[in-house]
């Protein structure tokens, strides 16, 4: 009989308004195959409220999964039987959407007899450049997403130093509530970055919170105050005063995160003397095309190597779980099926430890 020399993870993601399931091959050599990676997003049940509305990204994720999980094997040509482990977001995220996915990942576990991986829903992102690019350990990553900002250095699987964060606003959020503010549509990411390249960048002078301190964090609210008044000032707003505000805002943001990488990636090197300086930035506000240049500027200027996985991995997604799952699984880890569920879950927590 032939060994095995691979294992085949089933990832559950549910924190938040994307309800999502993939299957991914580990082998033993640890490279891995993405052999599915299925996500219905909720943005048409969310628009009209112009953000994610919790109650009923939950509800979606209770009518979805079911059909999510089994397009998944069916795309990836995989039966039950043969998965190996079950790996779903237990948190951090909305709780209602988490429990979705914690609780159909137990009951699969507990009729199949499989192993449950409860996965941090961050440690997903922080893995995902190993998904897709293989980068080795210890590396800086810059998540960037709706939830979170953050600089983490991730030392080696299960262990992970926060060096810096959002002490409010996350900045996917930001863009949201800016573009709610500006009447543009949802989500508002795309929709600032699209009025941005119209608009005059120079016109808005917004300001920096946080840069003339030493500390790593950020702070995004006073940014989000400033706009909503220079709008204020100037209503009624043109088109072209739209525009205007949104290249302004947006190039605020990539100063503020270039100043703040090279003052992290600064930090790193003292940390790691010896080391390459890896670079990861994740996350799905990693898709503005603007804040990816302003990052590619600012890392090769400090002589780092950048990593970005595929959008597809950046945003919330069911691959980067089945991942983090495949990598936990490699070593020997498991949870029990009574693992609760988790709306905050901090990943330089004593837990994630392996």
């Amino acid at each position: 009989m032939t060994k095995k020399t691979y294992s085949l993870i089933l990832g559950i993601e549910t924190s938040c308004d994307e309800t999502a399931a993939s299957i991914v091959a580990r082998q033993s050599n640890g490279s891995a195959k993405i052999l599915s990676n299925i996500v219905r997003s909720q943005i048409e049940e969310h628009a009209p409220y112009g953000g994610v509305v919790p109650e009923l990204a939950a509800r979606a994720h209770v009518v979805h999964i079911s059909d999510i999980i089994k397009r998944a094997l069916k795309e990836a040509n995989v039966e039950f039987a043969e998965i190996d482990a079950i790996g779903a977001t237990a948190g951090p995220g909305l709780i209602g959407g988490v429990l979705v996915g914690i609780t159909v990942a137990k009951a699969l576990c507990a009729s199949l007899d499989k192993p449950l991986i409860a996965i941090n829903h961050l440690e997903g992102h922080a893995l995902s450049a190993r998904l897709s690019d293989g980068v080795q350990f210890p590396y800086l990553m810059l998540l960037v997403s709706g939830g979170h900002t953050q600089f983490i250095e991730v030392k080696k699987l299960g262990e992970y130093n926060l060096l810096g964060t959002t002490i409010d606003d996350a900045l996917g959020e930001a863009f949201d509530k800016t573009a709610k503010m500006l009447g543009l549509g949802y989500p508002g990411g795309p929709e600032v970055e699209k009025m941005a390249k119209n608009g005059d960048a120079t016109r808005f002078k917004f300001p920096k919170p946080l840069l003339h301190e030493k500390r790593l964090d950020f702070s995004f609210s006073g940014l989000k105050t400033a706009t909503r008044l220079a709008a204020e000032k100037i209503a009624p707003l043109s088109e072209q005063d739209r525009s205007d505000i949104c290249a302004s805002f947006q190039k605020t943001v990539v100063d503020i995160l270039c100043a703040r990488t090279k003052d992290a990636l600064e930090m790193f090197k003292q940390n790691h003397p010896n080391e390459e300086l890896r670079f990861v930035v994740a996350g799905g506000v990693a898709a503005n095309r603007a804040i990816a240049l302003g990052l590619e500027k600012t890392i090769k200027e400090k002589g780092a190597v950048l990593f970005v996985p595929p959008i597809s991995l950046c945003t919330d997604n069911g691959a980067m779980i089945a991942w983090a799952a495949a990598e936990r699984y490699a070593h020997g880890v498991s949870d029990e099926l009574d693992f609760s569920a988790r709306p905050r879950w901090p990943l330089d927590d004593e837990s994630m430890k392996i």
